[in-house]
């Protein structure tokens, strides 16, 4: 664990470290956002923030390469290569599009080029837990591996809207993946943990790390779409990755109950707030006629926002839901799914109250001013009719003694 925890360091101390820089460039170079109304910032923030987590993930796996723990992951370089030439496709297609706003079939493009990368490099999904079957034959496993890659970076990417929201939801969501890789590994060889999702959740953990507190509400710089993308395709690829390393399980393990079933459900437990949000986003585009790629104000951190959260309230409260999915999941591992059943059912009653929270106060508003209102119609339709100003209900009040002595000076 250390191993991995030192390249941790390694990344966030370079992400942190190189953000102002990047920051100072795309400035110069115009590299900035424009006050949209679909924008929550009032103010121009510079993008490219993704090429400084880009440069901490290189920095942190080349720096793991160097450790003899590690040397097994880098025993083969096929896998390696494929995660590093499908960042870096990714990476210049984010930075043309943050740059430019290249044309989303473009986008997408290279998105599926990433993907595809992948699946030349052995990165493909390969078993189910259900009934651990293999998926199909290679052309199955290439197609369904392009759609969950191309699925998550758009997921990620369309959660990206405010300061701090993708960051520190990936960074949740890489520490609880890491959590679950690194058990997983010591279960196939408890003498040894290197792994490469395990490796690719460190880094990505820390190059989240490192550029949280330069992205945290208020934000000076943004990933834009570079850093989006860049969070979505490391996040698929160990998502793929780890389904290779379930075929090595014993078939005790395979079958023992909910564990067996965490390559997949972890995943999506991980990416259930960016996934949720992306198909309210295609939903909602599709029902008025409209691209599902077309921008708007209606995700779920917009609502939020527009219902009365705060900027950086919205954002801690999207924070407490991914961790509530992501290490609910995780403690399957650990703890009786009993418990954690009854835990979850708990945090998610309290979640749905912070949540719904400021919709509650607003309609207890209104109908607390509809009442004050009717009753003022009502007072004033008695004094047109001559009758008494108050209820007939409810006696006229009483003026006490000071009252009365008040009157008479």
């Amino acid at each position: 664990m250390i191993y991995f925890l030192a390249v941790l360091a390694v990344s966030m101390v370079v992400t942190y470290l190189l953000t102002p820089l990047v920051r100072t460039i795309a400035l110069k170079l115009g590299i900035y956002t424009q006050i949209r109304d679909r924008d929550v910032h009032s103010q121009i923030k510079p993008r490219w923030g993704g090429v400084a987590m880009f440069v901490g993930m290189i920095v942190g796996l080349a720096a793991a390469s160097t450790i003899p723990y590690l040397e097994g992951i880098f025993a083969d370089l096929t896998p390696v290569r494929g995660v590093f030439a499908a960042m870096v496709l990714i990476l210049l297609v984010g930075m043309a599009d943050d740059a430019w706003d290249i044309p989303w079939m473009v986008k997408l493009a290279g998105q599926v080029g990433s993907a595809v990368i992948l699946v030349v490099h052995g990165i493909t999904l390969e078993v189910m837990p259900v009934g651990w079957l293999g998926v199909g034959g290679p052309w199955v496993q290439a197609f369904l591996t392009v759609f969950v890659v191309v699925l998550t970076i758009n997921a990620f990417n369309f959660i990206d809207g405010l300061d701090g929201l993708a960051s520190g939801v990936a960074a949740l969501g890489a520490a609880a993946f890491f959590i679950y890789s690194y058990l997983l590994t010591l279960s196939i060889n408890a003498f040894d943990a290197s792994n490469l999702v395990t490796l690719l959740m460190a880094v990505l953990l820390g190059s989240c790390l490192g550029f949280l507190p330069h992205n945290f509400y208020p934000s000076r710089i943004i990933m834009g779409d570079t850093g989006a993308m860049l969070l979505g395709l490391v996040m698929a690829a160990g998502a793929l990755a780890v389904t290779a390393d379930v075929g090595q399980l014993t078939e005790g393990f395979r079958f023992r109950n909910i564990p067996a079933y965490m390559p997949i459900l972890l995943p999506l437990a991980v990416t259930l707030l960016p996934l949720l949000d992306l198909a309210l986003a295609v939903a909602r585009r599709t029902a008025r006629g409209a691209s599902p790629f077309s921008p708007d104000r209606g995700h779920l951190h917009h609502k939020l926002v527009d219902g009365g959260y705060s900027h950086p309230q919205a954002v801690l409260l999207l924070y407490f839901w991914s961790a509530l999915f992501a290490f609910g999941a995780v403690s399957l591992y650990f703890v009786e799914w009993w418990i954690v059943t009854l835990l979850m059912i708990l945090s998610l009653g309290a979640a749905v109250v912070f949540t719904l929270g400021p919709w509650l106060r607003r309609r207890a508003r209104r109908v607390n001013r509809a009442a004050a209102e009717q009753a003022l119609r009502e007072r004033r339709l008695r004094q047109r009719r001559g009758e008494p100003a108050h209820s007939p209900y409810q006696p006229p009040h009483e003026p006490g003694p000071a009252a009365a002595e008040e009157g008479q000076l």
